[in-house]
């Protein structure tokens, strides 16, 4: 008889979780930026015709974006903070759980974070949506712990 192998399922993009130091975060909807690239260089040595050498150069980060439905002022009092000089670099972990939610098969860590960007909700009288404040984070690396 033939044996069953074991079967690995993609992660799936809904069940996820940010952690932000001492934040009371809550919940947040969407989590955008978790991108990580290196530049190439062009070098063309001289004779050589039939190609250009590829030298990898700086690697950066996006800016992590995060949405979530306004529950408190914690967001927008660390991007005040800030406005107003008081500088409080925060880590945090993007939590990604399997398909029951009770565990995190992969979590992505992030250091020394700021809000470069706060935005508040789009509010009309006419509909009925939730209220989403967005908040934009500079940080100074992305690791992927699995």
């Amino acid at each position: 008889m033939a044996e069953t192998g074991s079967r690995a399922d993609p992660f799936v993009a809904f069940r996820f979780e940010v952690r932000i130091d001492d934040l009371p975060v809550g919940g947040f909807s969407d989590c955008g930026g978790l991108t990580a690239e290196t530049e190439f260089l062009d070098f063309a040595e001289g004779g050589l015709n039939e190609f250009v050498h590829k030298l990898p150069g700086r690697s950066r980060q996006q800016n992590l974006v995060l949405k979530r439905g306004i529950v408190d002022r914690s967001l927008w009092d660390w991007h005040a903070d800030l406005v107003h000089g008081l500088v409080r670099f925060r880590s945090g972990t993007v939590l990604v759980h399997d398909a029951s939610g009770a565990r995190a098969d992969l979590r992505f860590e992030f250091r020394r974070a700021l809000p470069v960007k706060w935005t508040g909700p789009e509010l009309s009288a006419a509909g009925n949506a939730v209220a989403v404040e967005t908040l934009e984070l500079a940080h100074h690396g992305l690791d992927r712990r699995d």
